[in-house]
């Protein structure tokens, strides 16, 4: 997997850091992270975060569906009661960093955080206290109070576990009482419309979510 990296290095002739990421379904964000990160820190002068996701052999798809994750009729229901699992996508995405944290679409990036779930249910069981931790990490490194988050690209993957737990951990930090909310939080996620493309699908959801700023932004 390090080639994979390495390969557009040579190719483009660029001698910063090169790390390839395999955190499962993470791996796109957490490396826009890495990328972000290397900036800031003067180690390059810009950086590009990119994420694949080709389907090209049956092995996953045929241990997924063993192991109960995908859905039977083809369709992600995501915030659904009719969730039963999720559907494999493919894709294919590139964020580039700039100074001062631009990032995707030329929204700027404020802050970042990464963070495991620790011990759960079990190994693929989502943490719903980890989550929150997360949220509140990444809104005290960008200086945003829960309040004034508008839109939320969510992980959203259609399962009868990850969902709810999702939802509950955005309600408790972005919509309970000690968040201050007045006016609705606009809650999205793109595996609802183009599946899920796993290491890909932060770079889906990230784009999604740069465009509609981008457009918000234009329209005042």
């Amino acid at each position: 997997i390090s080639v994979a990296s390495g390969r557009l290095s040579f190719a483009l002739g660029l001698q910063g850091p090169c790390v390839s990421v395999d955190t499962a379904c993470s791996s796109a964000l957490v490396a826009l992270h890495g990328a972000w990160r290397a900036v800031l820190g003067g180690e390059c002068p810009e950086g590009a975060a990119s994420a694949v996701s080709l389907k090209l052999t049956p092995q996953v798809t045929l241990a997924a569906a063993t192991a109960g994750m995908l859905c039977l009729d083809g369709r992600c229901k995501t915030w659904d009661a009719r969730a039963n699992g999720y559907v494999r996508s493919e894709g294919v995405g590139c964020t580039v960093v700039a100074p001062g944290g631009e990032g995707a679409a030329g929204v700027g990036l404020l802050g970042l955080a990464v963070r495991q779930d620790g011990r759960s249910a079990s190994l693929t069981a989502p943490n719903g206290s980890a989550q929150r931790a997360l949220l509140l990490a990444a809104l005290a490194e960008a200086g945003v109070a829960a309040a004034g988050v508008a839109r939320l690209e969510a992980h959203g993957t259609g399962t009868a576990l990850g969902d709810p737990t999702e939802a509950g951990s955005l309600a408790a930090t972005l919509c309970g009482r000690a968040s201050g909310r007045a006016s609705p939080l606009a809650v999205a996620a793109a595996k609802a419309s183009i599946g899920h493309s796993e290491a890909a699908s932060g770079q889906a959801g990230l784009q999604r979510l740069a465009t509609a700023l981008g457009r918000l932004v234009a329209g005042g």
